[in-house]
């Protein structure tokens, strides 16, 4: 067995129907199964995610992208998957990079996350500019360079996430960075790995100050755990 075959693509979706079919396909041609988490979406996308071979998770409410990252791990793992490669619905990530996240895994990284500011002038800027502060914030923190906190293509270590406590509880973008918190607080090692991104025309569904403002305020939640983790003697990963 090779490190693919126990490893589960992880797609969570809010009306996603123009890109979602083509993306399951390109992602089934390196993994053998993809999860699509239809969180709530006013379009087809479960359907068209169906017909294109997906095992799709279907929520009739929006509960944001936390949620459904989160839910689509817990069925990872009902599923006996190992790994669960994540990446954003609307097609911005490039499947073509999926061999370098395995290639991380081989070395011992327990998380793999995507580099998109090797190349910052790609990136929009309002959202470069926030990343940049919200990366530089946790790499404070756990004392260890992050170049790009936010980024949703990435790859997961699944026993080793259901292994970890932590009390998960971002619902929105916030998610990201709440689980390289929590890796990295658990001292499991996390790498990065330089990614292609595409920006299409109907632009992300990030809206910059109002998903800056959820990130500040679990910010200061998660900052409480910092004097916590201290006291039980958990200390951040020795190195990315």
């Amino acid at each position: 067995m090779n490190q693919h075959d126990d490893a589960i693509g992880l797609i969570p979706c809010f009306n996603e129907a123009d890109a979602i079919r083509h993306l399951v396909r390109e992602v089934k041609r390196y993994l053998p199964g993809v999860i699509v988490v239809d969180d709530g979406s006013g379009d087809n996308t479960a359907q068209i995610a169906k017909l294109a071979g997906a095992h799709v998770l279907h929520w009739p409410q929006n509960h944001g992208k936390g949620h459904a990252v989160l839910s689509g791990l817990k069925e990872a793992r009902r599923l006996g998957a190992t790994w669960c490669l994540t990446l954003d619905g609307d097609g911005q990530h490039l499947p073509a990079d999926i061999p370098k996240f395995f290639d991380a895994a081989t070395k011992g990284a327990q998380l793999v996350i995507g580099n998109r500011l090797h190349a910052p002038e790609k990136m929009p800027v309002v959202r470069r500019l926030t990343n940049r502060i919200m990366s530089w914030s946790l790499a404070q923190w756990l004392h260890q360079p992050i170049p790009d906190s936010q980024c949703g293509f990435r790859l997961i270590s699944v026993p080793t996430w259901a292994e970890i406590h932590f009390p998960f509880t971002a619902s929105h973008f916030e998610i990201e960075s709440e689980i390289l918190l929590a890796f990295s607080l658990a001292g499991e090692p996390v790498a990065f790995v330089p990614i292609e991104v595409v920006y299409n025309k109907q632009g992300s569904k990030i809206a910059p100050f109002r998903d800056t403002w959820r990130w500040i305020r679990w910010w200061r939640k998660v900052f409480k755990l910092r004097g916590n983790n201290k006291s039980r003697g958990v200390r951040p990963s020795g190195g990315f």
